[in-house]
């Protein structure tokens, strides 16, 4: 998959991309990353991207234009300009909640994501109307019920839910790993939770504050999943599934 974000702040992300599973799906060309800075798209001599809300209010929004500009030259210079291949993602609070569901659907169908990451009181509302007019497919996305300083976080939060689906890029065990996250999926829909408790050594730990209380207690890793019984192990996650 590629990956375009168009940001004012392109060096908020140079950290978080050069570490750990994202760097290596890098390396291996398995995901493509591209930040793109709105400031280069500006017209204004100062390279101004926005300006105050009509209406009043606190803060400053986001301009249409700079945006506009800058999606339109990452589809050209793309080798594919298929718009039914390309789904923008912007950022805001009023968006639709991310899910698990949403990440393995665009990773199976999409081959090219641009994220637009707001700042401020957010971006001009007529920044999707044109972009859908010009034939694009654009979706308002938050990652939660909760404001934040900017979208960059938000971008990270979805690329990297959207690697790890990439083939290769874990080791999954095929067919079983696939059954395994269809049912997931359908689990989450009800429950929203998409994980079963995990454990790892020391089988048993005592903290020592709890033994200079005279308490002693310990805490220990549930037997079943020191059985070697895979069958039994199953079915404990199963109902152990919060």
């Amino acid at each position: 998959m590629r990956f375009d974000i168009i940001t004012i702040f392109p060096h908020i992300f140079d950290s978080y991309f050069n570490e750990s599973i994202i760097k290596r799906a890098k390396e291996k060309k398995m995901v493509d990353i591209r930040i793109h800075n709105l400031r280069d798209y500006s017209r204004d001599k100062h390279h101004k991207v926005d300006d105050k809300p009509y209406g009043g209010g606190a803060g400053m929004v986001m301009q249409v234009e700079p945006i506009v500009r800058a999606v339109e030259a990452i589809v050209k210079r793309q080798v594919t300009r298929d718009k039914g291949q390309v789904k923008i993602v912007l950022f805001s609070a009023k968006g639709k909640p991310f899910n698990q569901k949403m990440a393995y659907d665009w990773s199976k169908k999409k081959k090219n994501i641009i994220f637009i990451t707001g700042r401020y009181e957010g971006i001009d509302e007529r920044v999707i109307t044109v972009l859908r007019v010009l034939g694009f497919t654009i979706q308002e996305v938050s990652i939660g019920p909760y404001i934040t300083t900017d979208g960059d976080v938000a971008a990270m939060v979805v690329v990297s839910a959207l690697t790890r689906l990439t083939p290769n890029v874990i080791n999954w065990n095929s067919l079983e790993d696939e059954s395994f996250l269809r049912k997931v999926l359908s689990r989450e829909v009800r429950s929203g939770q998409l994980e079963y408790p995990h454990y790892t050594r020391p089988e048993v730990f005592v903290w020592p504050s709890a033994k200079r209380k005279g308490k002693g207690k310990e805490f220990r890793v549930p037997k079943v999943l020191l059985s070697g019984d895979h069958k039994k192990i199953k079915q404990w996650r199963g109902r152990h599934w919060k």
